[in-house]
């Protein structure tokens, strides 16, 4: 089905024509970050709550 000039060149179909680009855009990024690893930042914080004695049964074991 084509669309004549005057409908091509209208204002609505060029707010439709953006919203389609942005949708576009959107769903590209979430299928972008979807197969990107997951990132946890709490991997680059030194841990503080670390135990400073081993609490195993036995209590000469490496920790």
């Amino acid at each position: 089905m084509l669309l004549p000039e005057s409908v091509l060149a209208s204002g609505w179909f060029a707010v439709l024509a953006v919203f389609v680009a942005i949708n576009t855009v959107m769903y590209l990024a979430l299928a972008v970050a979807k197969v990107m690893p997951k990132v946890y930042p709490r991997d680059w914080v030194p841990r503080s709550y670390a135990r400073a004695a081993t609490r195993s049964i036995d209590p000469d074991a490496p920790a």
